[in-house]
């Protein structure tokens, strides 16, 4: 059963009516964020019940020992993680001396929490009766800015309803946080010092190990009926946590409110002896504009970012809702300001995975960013990689590769490999095709070939070094093979000649080829730089050349289809039709022994090289793939039903691409998977945006044009979207019968629709 108490809306994910058992997976679902620090939308107030308590400061993170049964040659030492930073939202509330808790109070009506995505901003309303009968109205709003990412705001109100009421607000920081996923509960934060003047508070804590430097600080106003009051307070600090308290007599219907600013600031960005007068500034910028006005300044923002991102669906308003939502957590998550920061898969949005960089962002969220930014955002996505070349070097020679071959880790906070499965860190090698493919696939689109002279191509010859030395010649087979490998279906572990892998390998070495040539002779001076330090030579690229062109790929000719991995047709092939419903998700109710005999595929797999090379292969023989691999399926990973999504557009089955559509946009707002509570599934959102815009939008580079095939499932009226493109903003409006095309400024556009050429003039609508 997947959970539905998520009301429907445009522009908004709004809950009514609280109910405990969902508190855990509120949190993620309505979590914040501003690319710079991410919080879970824990309550303000104090809350005894089940609660998963996370505030995250983007690039903080603590190496921690890896947790294993026993010790492998080549493992990583530690497992990055995200750290749980102090909390400083916290305010607590009491009520002539009975603390407000949703756990324990006697009764709780009108609750309400919206989420609104359109402005940015988190907001929480309800009326309760406290264990003393006194009922109380409280409303909260909170945002973390989009224009001082370093800071936070909370507007917090409480209304004494049936009588007078002594209330005191406790507005509070506190240092003593552990994270939930702690290998050995090691001790992740240091504390240094803990000050407190005017109204200000600040706690600096070092991480350990990895020695960040942060200051967690807060100021707090109260004002009573909107008017700001000079209250007493009472300061009390502990070695963990500092607060201050403001105590009102509180009339009948009277409302008191604290507007408390709060946040973070860190050694990546300032000096790291200078960090409480850093928080001084910015809390000095905050209070001067104070809640309203930096909330106008929110709205602004977002409203650029809605101008260039939004996408709209008429006529299905949870197809509605879910797209903003994977749209808006995007953008909370990351806005390409800072090169030596990635997308973590849950964001800031939980601990699993540990916050780190995986393949998705390569696979992912590249054409997102790409065609909803300025492609310098997707460029800084590059140079993250190339930044961390030579901990890819490393990480390759610690498996026993030589002469400059790179291994990207599989998770990674700072270029070091740090997962610690071997199936995985060892075996699922597949994403170094994926960096390499991204590097392509900017090019394609931005027309930027700068960028592969000045960067890429070094990544791109490491990347192929590494294919030529893991790949082993057969001698009875007369090829090449890539033995001991983990496909993206990690549902199959140490298997051989996984055909993704192999084909992704022999494209990786083409592709290195064939940039090597065009800089040496279009670039002449990088080239003489890139041939001095990798040291390439004429006879180690034949070298190359004699894998790529002898590449083993396992075939099926009884269906005339590419396997998966040699010996896919030896398996028990029971569709997942056939398979017994109360066995799903597999991976909770199997052994990892019988699942890795079954024929059940997590992701797509084949189908992924598919998505990549479309162009490789014709219509025929993707329906075909589709046709086999498909049905094997069980999309228990998030990143498997957006691939599905565009792939069934593509050959018209509109109604699959349309289930497989709002199974990817609602994975988290329905909980499919049964795991929301631990965070959402941040990369696989981008996944979502390419279901609309690649799939139903059909939208493709060809022959260096932008290309559409534009369809739309028949349960919506039309849909429209904006793409980026070289320097270039086109509005696509597509209906049941017709779609519109409108550019909006520059040089006129030549595309191609349904494989004919159209031209689009600024200021023209075109409609076709």
């Amino acid at each position: 059963m997947n959970q539905d108490y998520i009301i429907p809306n445009e522009w908004s994910i709004v809950e009514e009516g609280f109910d405990p058992k969902t508190v855990k997976s509120s949190e993620s679902l309505f979590s914040i964020g501003n690319g710079a620090m991410g919080q879970r939308a824990n309550f303000e107030e104090d809350y005894s019940g089940e609660t998963f308590q996370g505030s995250y400061i983007a690039g903080v993170y603590y190496p921690d020992k890896t947790r294993v049964g026993w010790w492998k040659n080549g493992y990583p030492e530690y497992f990055a993680k995200v750290l749980n930073a102090p909390n400083w939202i916290g305010i607590n509330v009491f009520v002539n001396q009975e603390k407000l808790d949703l756990n324990t109070c006697k009764e709780i009506s009108n609750f309400r929490r919206e989420l609104n995505m359109k402005e940015g901003w988190l907001s929480r309303s309800f009326k309760a009766t406290l264990q003393n009968n006194i009922q109380i109205n409280v409303v909260s709003k909170r945002f973390l800015s989009l224009q001082f990412d370093e800071l936070g705001v909370i507007n917090y109100s409480v209304t004494p309803i049936n009588s007078d009421a002594e209330i005191t607000l406790t507005s509070y920081l506190d240092g003593a946080i552990t994270n939930e996923d702690t290998n050995w509960d090691d001790q992740f934060w240091n504390i240094t010092d803990i000050t407190q003047e005017n109204h200000q508070s600040f706690i600096q804590a070092t991480t350990m190990k990895t020695d960040f430097h942060t200051c967690t600080f807060m100021e707090s106003r109260v004002f009573v009926d909107n008017q700001l009051v000079n209250l007493d307070c009472e300061e009390i600090n502990s070695s963990a946590s500092v607060s201050t308290s403001y105590t009102n007599q509180t009339k009948q219907g009277q409302t008191i409110a604290i507007h408390k600013f709060g946040g973070y600031v860190v050694d990546r960005n300032h000096d790291k002896f200078k960090l409480v007068e850093a928080a001084k500034n910015i809390l000095k910028k905050g209070t001067d504009l104070g809640f309203e006005k930096l909330l106008e300044l929110q709205k602004k923002s977002w409203t650029q970012i809605w101008d260039m991102a939004d996408i709209t669906i008429e006529g299905d308003v949870k197809a509605q809702q879910a797209i903003r939502f994977n749209i808006f957590q995007l953008n909370q998550t990351y806005l390409g300001t800072d090169a030596s920061l990635n997308i973590g898969p849950k964001g800031f949005t939980g601990e699993k995975y540990g916050g780190s960089t995986y393949w998705d962002t390569e696979a992912y969220c590249i054409p997102f960013y790409m065609a909803t930014k300025d492609q310098k955002v997707a460029r800084t996505l590059l140079e993250y990689r190339y930044n961390h070349l030579e901990k890819a070097i490393e990480n390759a020679e610690k498996l026993g590769f030589k002469n400059g071959a790179a291994l990207y880790p599989m998770v990674t906070m700072n270029g070091e490999e740090c997962h610690n499965e071997w199936e995985i860190t060892f075996q699922e090698i597949h994403r170094n095709g994926a960096i390499a493919f991204a590097i392509y696939n900017y090019h394609r689109y931005t027309n930027d070939y700068s960028y592969i002279p000045e960067k890429g191509l070094e990544v791109l010859i490491a990347i192929a070094r590494f294919w030529h030395q893991r790949a082993t010649y057969s001698t009875d087979k007369g090829k090449y093979v890539i033995l001991g490998v983990t496909g993206p279906n990690e549902y199959e572990n140490n298997i051989n000649n996984n055909w993704y892998t192999n084909y992704i390998a022999k494209w990786c070495i083409d592709y290195a080829v064939e940039c090597l040539y065009k800089v040496a002779d279009a670039y002449r001076e990088d080239s003489i730089r890139i041939l001095k330090k990798t040291k390439v030579t004429k006879a180690e690229i034949e070298k190359w050349k004699e894998v790529a062109e002898n590449m083993f790929f396992p075939y099926s000719e009884e269906h005339k289809v590419f396997l998966q991995q040699d010996g896919f047709l030896d398996k028990d092939l029971v569709t997942v039709a056939d398979l017994d419903q109360s066995q799903r998700p597999i991976n909770q109710h199997w052994s990892w022994d019988r699942i890795l005999r079954s024929p059940y595929i997590k992701q797509a797999d084949t189908l992924q090289g598919f998505y990549f090379f479309e162009d490789h292969f014709s219509e025929e023989e993707l329906e075909r793939h589709y046709n086999f691999y498909e049905p094997f399926t069980v999309h228990e990973s998030s990143l498997s039903p957006c691939v599905h999504s565009v792939q069934a557009a593509k050959l018209g089955k509109m109604d699959e691409a349309y289930t497989f559509y709002l199974r990817t946009s609602r994975l988290d707002l329905d909980d499919y998977n049964h795991e929301v509570h631990e965070g959402l599934h941040i990369t696989s959102m981008a996944g979502t945006w390419m279901s609309i815009v690649e799939g139903f939008g059909g939208m493709r580079v060809k022959d260096n044009k932008l290309s559409f095939t534009p369809r739309i499932p028949k349960q919506w009226k039309g849909y429209s979207f904006k793409i980026n493109f070289r320097n270039q903003v086109l509005k696509v409006n597509i209906h049941q019968n017709k779609t519109d095309f409108e550019l909006d400024s520059g040089d006129e556009l030549t595309i191609l629709v349904n494989d004919k050429l159209v031209v689009v003039t600024p200021n023209d609508l075109v409609t076709v």
